[in-house]
């Protein structure tokens, strides 16, 4: 009885260690910052094996002077700091759209789709309830496109808020 007990136990211990120490299987939320115009992403998180995931973003903006979208796609290492405390790290792309609202300084011209180039690098906390919050630092540099994003560095730095399941 004793023994059963003992490795009853360990076995619990084990897999909880086990569970703490990998990433959710989806995590879906929000992602606000500001880069080029974009405050607000709509966020999801798919784990690819134990320490890898693949982060979809859709972000949109409708302000006076244009509206426009943006789509970015990641693929993300995560790593363990201390207990649910992560840094994580990653490269991807995406695409968006701009379209300018008539008006002085800007013409139909000025519209167009642009594809770009992203890094990824943050630090995220997984709550013991199914909460998730991150802050993290996206460079992206235009890669072909619209003249205003094609040759552009811009630095995106946002506050993600994620529900695991």
């Amino acid at each position: 009885m004793k023994i059963t007990t003992l490795f009853s136990v360990l076995f619990l211990f084990g897999t909880i260690a086990v569970s703490a120490q990998s990433i959710s299987e989806h995590a879906l939320g929000l992602r606000l910052g500001d880069s080029d115009g974009f405050g607000a992403e709509i966020s999801y998180q798919k784990s690819i094996g134990q320490r890898n995931r693949a982060e979809f973003d859709l972000g949109w903006r409708d302000s006076r002077n244009f509206d426009a979208f943006k789509l970015t796609g990641l693929y993300q290492w995560v790593h363990q700091l201390d207990g649910n405390f992560n840094w994580y790290y990653g490269v991807g792309g995406g695409l968006g759209s701009v379209d300018f609202d008539p008006a002085p300084g800007f013409d139909d011209d000025d519209d167009g789709v642009f594809i770009f180039a992203a890094g990824d690098i943050g630090i995220e906390y997984n709550f013991d309830i199914p909460l998730l919050l991150s802050l993290d630092f996206r460079p992206e540099i235009g890669l072909v496109g619209y003249d205003g994003f094609d040759n552009d560095f811009d630095f995106d730095i946002a506050l993600g808020i994620r529900y695991q399941f």
